[in-house]
């Protein structure tokens, strides 16, 4: 076995159906007593509910979490955190919620306890983002790891399924990358290629059952596995280009993981044999490119930029961006090849190693 080094991220995970219900206990272990709850607009009556959870420990709910977090939404958060004196940040949604508690506790070391509702997996790891003048710029700090989480397979129950499947996917883009990590070890391996299965029989499941228990804690069991492996190593190419074209295109989030991953993943397949075995052992298919493309077709989810709004003429710039200080990949990135994997995921089309 060759030499490797795992660090785990110190965090505290409750799991299970009705977890939210112990959150005043969990805010009392921090030993916090004002807590700001954070949550996008379209979640406020959710935030709501958690602040009454609460109850004397809830300072107030701040409604304003955008996708990509722009710096003039983490600055009105950080503001509102100062103004009632909180003394924790409470994130209840998905990534863009999570990524907000991020930015406040960046500046103020704030502790965060996390409640997700959706699969993207922000929540298991010290990775931060902020987007200004149309860059999205990314970064590692202790400070942002949420101290808790709280995983309540109820709350996703109602989750459309339209974003159940691109936010599994947007997590299973975790894992992937996580298994030709530079910095990989056998730990996030194992935890990488249980997070794909248990993610790729999920979906088809809640597609036609999305209010299935089972199905719903399998996929959110995936989500957890899958986001532990994002906060303990190296991203590559997918996730380059994902934040590039997020962040310069104001595309959506997990719609964009969802399309681009069978790309990264052919683009990288030669140079990363051992990984793409374990990706297709984990999705049941014959070819990992392949199937990750049969998988998003097979729930719906979408495969063409276009579709999601990539105008066409940026498709260069977006070439331009992906190359400027790349992450560490295991294929060289050649600014040809990329510009021909951007415009097949532009139109459409299968992978192509």
């Amino acid at each position: 076995m060759s030499p490797f080094v795992y660090t785990a991220n110190p965090s505290r995970v409750v799991f299970g159906a009705g977890a939210l219900q112990g959150l005043a206990a969990e805010l009392e272990a921090l030993g916090a007593r004002r807590a700001l709850v954070l949550c996008t607009p379209e979640q406020t009556a959710l935030a709501h509910r958690v602040a009454a959870l609460l109850g004397d420990r809830a300072a107030g709910v701040f409604a304003g979490a955008v996708m990509h977090v722009p710096l003039a939404a983490a600055q009105a958060a950080r503001d509102e955190a100062q103004r009632l004196q909180a003394d924790c940040a409470v994130a209840i949604g998905g990534g863009s919620t999570t990524g907000l508690g991020k930015a406040v506790a960046l500046v103020s070391g704030l502790p965060i306890l996390a409640i997700p509702t959706t699969y993207a997996g922000s929540e298991m790891t010290p990775i931060w983002g902020l987007t200004e003048d149309g860059i999205k710029k990314t970064g590692r700090d202790a400070r942002v790891l949420p101290r808790t989480v709280l995983y309540d397979p109820e709350l996703t129950l109602t989750l459309p399924v339209p974003l159940s499947v691109t936010s599994g996917l947007n997590a299973i883009a975790h894992a992937a990358e996580g298994l030709y990590a530079h910095d990989g070890n056998p730990v996030t391996a194992l935890m990488a290629e249980e997070g794909i299965r248990a993610l790729a029989a999920a979906l088809p499941v809640l597609l036609h059952h999305p209010q299935d228990p089972d199905a719903r804690s399998d996929a959110l069991y995936g989500a957890w596995l899958c986001g532990t492996v994002l906060g303990a190593v190296a991203m590559g190419l997918h996730h380059k280009l994902c934040h590039t074209l997020g962040g310069s295109f104001s595309l959506p989030h997990a719609e964009v993981h969802s399309v681009v991953l069978p790309h990264a993943m052919a683009y990288n397949a030669a140079a990363a044999p051992a990984a793409m075995a374990r990706i297709a052992r984990a999705l049941g298919a014959a070819d990992a490119p392949q199937g990750l493309f049969d998988l998003a077709r097979r729930c719906g989810a979408p495969t063409s930029l276009a579709a999601i709004g990539m105008p066409a003429d940026g498709l260069h710039r977006a070439a331009d961006l992906a190359v400027t200080t790349p992450y560490p990949n295991p294929r060289p990135l050649d600014r040809a090849a990329l510009r021909s994997l951007l415009q097949r995921a532009h139109d459409g089309q299968p992978p192509q190693q």
